[in-house]
């Protein structure tokens, strides 16, 4: 299981993902450009003393993420989008182990091309009245749903 952030807008969301990451055993993709100055300073603000021990790799743009997954495709499954658009309930949805969990930037998402691409499109079953759940949070539903489904915690 990985955490892919589609140029992520916000260090503080990145940072609180790279924790996650740490605590879960989890890696994560950035792929940039992102939208703050991604640099140990300020991912040491965000993701505080667990960055030492994350497991993340950047990538210059959404082209070098695919081929990258591509020479690894052991590590690198199905992407799994998390989108306000998605029409299947991430609940409802059979993760896999190697599947690479994608959010998209706070402020617009993922472009249409990386819509497209995805191989699956889910949501988060919400009040209709609201736009969208913090993108972290999300996230982490997500995780929580994916590594409960295939067993993937790490063990206690």
């Amino acid at each position: 299981m990985r955490l892919a952030l589609y140029q992520p807008d916000i260090p503080q969301n990145t940072g609180t993902l790279l924790r996650l990451g740490a605590c879960l055993d989890l890696p994560v993709d950035i792929i940039e450009p992102c939208g703050f100055m991604f640099n140990e300073k300020a991912m040491r603000r965000a993701g505080m003393d667990y960055l030492d021990f994350a497991n993340y790799r950047r990538h210059n743009s959404w082209a070098d993420f695919l081929n990258y997954r591509a020479e690894h495709p052991e590590e690198y499954g199905r992407i799994v989008l998390l989108t306000t658009h998605g029409k299947q309930s991430f609940v409802d949805f059979k993760f896999a182990p190697n599947d690479v969990i994608l959010m998209g930037r706070e402020s617009a998402g993922v472009p249409e091309n990386v819509h497209n691409l995805a191989d699956a499109q889910l949501l988060i079953p919400m009040n209709p009245n609201a736009r969208s759940i913090n993108m972290a949070v999300s996230a982490a539903m997500a995780i929580t749903e994916a590594l409960r489904q295939t067993n993937g915690f790490p063990k206690i």
